[in-house]
C-alpha cells in the first residue's frame, strides 16, 4: 500500500509541473514528465532532489553541470560517468534525461547554441564508460575550463 500510495503522490508531482518549472523550453526532451520521472528513480537517489549531491561521494549538478559543456570532452563525459552510462535507460530516454537534467539544473550555463544530445551520440558514448578514472577527468575537464580552455 505504500508503494502505490508513493507512485500516486510521484504522478500528481509530475503532472501538476509538467517535471520543469514553467516557461523553459527545453530541447531535446520530448516528454519533460518521463524525463523528471527517470531523474527520481535513476539519479535522485544519489544526486538528490535539487541536484546538489553529497560532497563526499556525489558531485553536485545544480548550477555547474552545464559548464562541462564548453568543450567536447566535457559534453562526452556526461554521458560516460559510471551512473550515466550504465543507467538502465534505452539510449532515446538517457539522451532526454541528459537534456533535461542540463536544462533543469543549469540553464544559465547551457550555450545559446545548444545541441542536444541524441540517441545516437548517447549510445556511442555510453559504450566507453568511464569508471575508476571519473573524478579524475571531471576535475581535470573542470580545471581545463577554469583555466580559459573551453568555448565561450
Amino acid at each position: 500500500m505504500k508503494l502505490a500510495t508513493a507512485l500516486a503522490l510521484l504522478a500528481a508531482g509530475v503532472a501538476a509541473t509538467g517535471g520543469v518549472a514553467a516557461g523553459i523550453a527545453m530541447p531535446g526532451v520530448e516528454k519533460p514528465a518521463r524525463a523528471h520521472s527517470n531523474w527520481i528513480l535513476k539519479c535522485q537517489g544519489c544526486h538528490r532532489a535539487d541536484a546538489s549531491g553529497t560532497p563526499q561521494t556525489t558531485p553536485a549538478m545544480a548550477g555547474i553541470i552545464g559548464t562541462f559543456l564548453k568543450t567536447p570532452e566535457g559534453r562526452d563525459y556526461l554521458a560516460r560517468v559510471p551512473g550515466v552510462a550504465s543507467a538502465a535507460l534505452p539510449d532515446a530516454e538517457l539522451a532526454e534525461l541528459l537534456n533535461w537534467t542540463l536544462l533543469r539544473f543549469d540553464p544559465a550555463r547551457v550555450p545559446k547554441d545548444f545541441k542536444p544530445y541524441t540517441p545516437n551520440e548517447v549510445g556511442q558514448l555510453r559504450s566507453r564508460p568511464l569508471r575508476t578514472e571519473a573524478a579524475q577527468t571531471r576535475a581535470r575537464i573542470l580545471a581545463e575550463i577554469a583555466s580559459g580552455g573551453g568555448t565561450e
